[in-house]
């Protein structure tokens, strides 16, 4: 699911003014996010492989929605559309491959509609996880099924970093990915979209995203590439937003972005980081915009370092999000790397159970965060050091309302 980016070089680019902006009356805010996220791209977290049986699927993923209710979680980032296909019978994508193997081949159930209906008869909310533009972990658009939008569109398909990609750039990418998204959200009850860090592609040492002509096309009226690249990533966020409230009032729009917007040496209203990769310059992504503007009803950066990690410090950033939300009706909750508990290829402290707990205390001197959201669902149910019992016996021991 979520890059690693490395965080040691520091991107140069012109220093912003920190010009005011108005602010919003916040909206009143009850309950605490608990969440997990449960992963299927390249079966991460579930099914546990492809072509398993629509049994026993089934039960993988009661399995984990149990799991959620033993450690008093609240919530279920379930992914659905991980590479451009579908978790559920969709009209405009196929069947993922994930489930049988064979992209567009029907496994038998429908998963998000189960997903929904279980989660919701558990007292778990459930927030479809969607994942915009990447179409295919691999460079060769003849391997995708012969129905894909993708081939039959080739020119929206740019391959990159040996991957396949929509361009965010094209009006009509953007109007069909979300009304490919929009439509689990007619059919199922979801109580939440979430959209996670990925929107133009991480960057790879080497090699240019080819969308010239697309810029060609519509960037005239931009200072430049990059500038063209954030508005292309702002009206699909602004679009989906509309869309979801046209459709089902009530259900709220979430996005877990890479932790780090700007470093504060590049702009003045940036983090105290030197983060390798920012969101703002290298994915395109305005995160900090959306969240202070109410774009969004949540935002979930994933702060996947520990307390003290020179290049970007928990215990930095996580008072830099709440800054950024202070006043605003966008809600904040945590993002944590549960998946780096016991890791011995992580810093020392990740090998110390009471790591994650100690972000949870760290939290809660910041009225801001409303609650955190782990990652992913393998670890809570394995929990390979005890982290997660640890935050469950430390904060969680009675069960929380989520948000509403």
């Amino acid at each position: 699911m979520f890059a690693t980016a490395a965080l040691a070089a520091l991107a140069t680019v012109p220093r912003a003014s920190a010009a005011p902006r108005p602010r919003t009356v916040p909206t009143a805010a009850t309950g605490e996010m608990r969440g997990m996220w449960v992963a299927t791209v390249t079966n991460r977290d579930w099914p546990s492989r492809p072509g398993l049986s629509a049994a026993r699927q089934r039960a993988e993923l009661l399995a984990h929605l149990d799991a959620a209710v033993r450690n008093r979680l609240n919530t279920v980032i379930f992914q659905v559309r991980p590479t451009a296909d579908a978790l559920w019978p969709s009209p405009y994508e196929p069947w993922s491959q994930y489930l049988t193997g064979t992209q567009g081949t029907h496994p038998g159930w429908d998963p998000l509609g189960t997903a929904v209906a279980e989660a919701h008869a558990r007292g778990l909310e459930l927030h479809a996880w969607f994942n915009p533009y990447r179409v295919a972990l691999h460079a060769d658009p003849a391997r995708l099924t012969v129905s894909h939008p993708a081939r039959r569109n080739p020119g929206w398909v740019v391959p990159y970093g040996g991957k396949l990609y929509y361009d965010p750039g094209l009006p009509g990418v953007r109007a069909f990915v979300r009304e490919a998204m929009l439509d689990a959200v007619r059919r199922y009850p979801v109580d939440a979209v979430h959209f996670d860090d990925y929107f133009y592609p991480y960057p790879v040492a080497g090699q240019t995203f080819d969308d010239d002509l697309a810029y060609d096309t519509y960037g005239g009226d931009f200072p430049d590439r990059a500038a063209w690249r954030r508005d292309n990533v702002d009206r699909l966020v602004r679009e989906t937003a509309a869309g979801i409230k046209e459709i089902r009032p009530g259900t709220r729009f979430g996005i877990s972005p890479f932790g780090v917007w700007r470093n504060a040496d590049v702009d003045e209203r940036g983090s105290d980081t030197r983060a390798g990769v920012q969101t703002y310059d290298d994915l395109h992504a305005d995160t900090r915009r959306w969240a202070r503007e109410n774009w969004i009803d949540y935002i979930c950066p994933q702060l996947y370092w520990n307390i003290g990690f020179a290049a970007a410090d928990y215990a930095k950033l996580l008072p830099w999000w709440a800054e950024v939300v202070r006043d605003s009706g966008t809600r904040l909750y945590a993002g944590e790397a549960l998946y780096k508990a016991g890791d011995p290829a992580q810093p020392a402290a990740w090998r110390d159970p009471a790591e994650l707990s100690r972000h949870l205390t760290l939290a809660a001197e910041h009225p801001e965060v409303r609650g955190h959201v782990f990652f992913a669902a393998r670890e809570v149910t394995a929990d390979p050091v005890g982290a997660m019992t640890r935050v469950v016996a430390d904060h969680y021991r009675r069960p929380a309302e989520p948000p509403r």
